[in-house]
């Protein structure tokens, strides 16, 4: 697997443990948002699936079973209270996901991605709108600023395609079968209910990576008498694929 210098987000608008991540993440560790590479996660239609077998990747999601459906219903519907949000569970109808992760990549190009998340993920689970449709991906685009047909338009674009079968074989050099996933380094997380952790590993390697401070300079034993001990400043101190914090 690649060694991710880099802290790195697998979101998927799809995902409802995604949302949730995507909110902790900026209610709770603000301070990760604008260092981390955000990489949308999605199963990717018929034309994306040959160019990713084609460039030599494949991808591994599986669909959940009826019985975790289910259970996922409720579960989000616990976490969304826990956190004070409403959220409007959507129906998707033959869903394309490369309508809106790819013209994630299309807001992205042009600066306006965190602007187009907070959007997107707020038409999807707060009010329960197709984000598969174009009509709904152009809205969005629009309030950015952005061109909407463009941003709309992502999945048809070949030069789009192709970063997007990039994304994609990120995921599968990095072994991502479900999001949330957080990626730094070596060290992999997965589900909305690791970020805690991921966030604390980030922090003790960012630490470790900092020098150690200096010792401060012991004074002359005439103005305080014996010298103390310096001391050192600035040292720091793939899950189951049943958990429940993630879409896998």
């Amino acid at each position: 697997m690649a060694v991710r210098r880099t802290p790195r987000f697998y979101f998927s608008l799809r995902s409802p443990y995604s949302w949730l991540a995507y909110r902790d993440l900026h209610q709770h560790h603000p301070e990760l948002v604008p260092g981390l590479d955000w990489v949308p996660f999605w199963e990717p239609d018929e034309r994306s699936s040959r160019l990713l077998t084609e460039a030599g990747g494949e991808f591994v999601y599986t669909a959940m079973s009826r019985a975790k459906h289910l259970y996922v219903l409720a579960d989000i519907r616990r976490l969304a209270a826990e956190r004070g949000l409403s959220f409007s569970w959507p129906v998707d109808r033959e869903p394309v996901w490369e309508i809106p992760h790819l013209g994630y990549l299309v807001a992205a190009r042009h600066g306006a991605g965190p602007g187009y998340l907070e959007r997107a993920y707020r038409a999807r689970w707060e009010e329960g709108r197709n984000i598969c449709d174009r009509d709904t991906v152009a809205g969005i685009a629009a309030e950015l600023g952005l061109d909407p047909a463009e941003v709309a338009g992502a999945a048809d674009d070949p030069e789009v395609r192709r970063q997007g079968v990039a994304a994609l074989l990120d995921i599968y050099a990095d072994g991502v079968f479900g999001v949330p996933f957080f990626v730094h380094k070596l060290d992999r997380f997965w589900g909305v209910d690791r970020l805690p952790a991921f966030a604390a590993s980030v922090a003790a390697r960012r630490g470790a990576a900092r020098p150690a401070a200096r010792p401060a300079a012991v004074p002359a034993p005439e103005e305080s008498g014996p010298a103390a001990e310096p001391v050192l400043v600035g040292v720091p101190g793939r899950t189951d694929e049943g958990h429940a914090g993630g879409c896998g």
